[in-house]
């Protein structure tokens, strides 16, 4: 009796095994289709494959080379873009243009009855798109130049310290205008055309 009674415990364990099996079956399949699905969205998105590093935009200003020199067609974007700096394009490589702004530019300085009145011209390594967005965007860099001037004591920039950081303050605050209404900032340096402090 007891071998009669085997044959039919048996049995529901091996229906119990295909259930188990095939339950394991459908759920890899459904993990190898998660993973496909998944790699193929990433190499879509760009997170994966074919790129060795970050794309250019071909509308974004490029590096002018002096004379003589060959273009490199994937030199990079302006400081504000791609994370380079004024201070790393090497100047005996490239050509300055510059742009000189017609009016002067006349603010209170601060704490004071003191006030300054300066000419400046800016210089860029990079093309053309530069000095167009400098033209096309001259008003809202006026306003940001005379906020910097304004923050400044006559005691500070009359000194040549004073004078080096109020450059780079103003190098700063045009790049900041700049790259929020063009996308691109691109400028290396401010110069002082004249200045007068009273």
């Amino acid at each position: 009796m007891s071998s009669a009674a085997a044959p039919a415990d048996g049995a529901p364990k091996k229906k119990g095994g295909i259930k188990g099996l095939l339950i394991m079956v459908i759920g890899a399949l459904v993990l190898i289709g998660g993973g496909v699905g998944a790699g193929l969205y990433a190499a879509g998105a760009g997170l994966v494959g074919g790129h060795a590093g970050p794309k250019i935009d071909p509308n974004a200003p490029k590096l002018v080379l002096k004379e003589g020199g060959e273009e490199d067609a994937h030199e990079p974007a302006p400081a504000p873009t791609h994370g380079e700096k004024a201070e790393d394009i090497d100047p005996a490589k490239y050509k300055s243009s510059y742009y000189t702004f017609e009016q002067p530019f006349t603010a209170n300085l601060r704490d004071s009855d003191s006030f300054a009145q300066m000419g400046l011209s800016v210089s860029t390594f990079y093309d053309q798109k530069v000095l167009d967005n400098l033209k096309d965007n001259e008003m809202p860099i006026r306003s940001a130049i005379l906020m910097t001037m304004g923050q400044q004591d006559a005691f500070s920039i009359a000194t040549p310290e004073g004078k080096i950081k109020l450059q780079k303050e103003l190098t700063d605050a045009i790049n900041t205008v700049l790259k929020q209404r063009s996308g691109y900032a691109g400028v290396d340096n401010v110069y002082f055309t004249s200045l007068v402090i009273q």
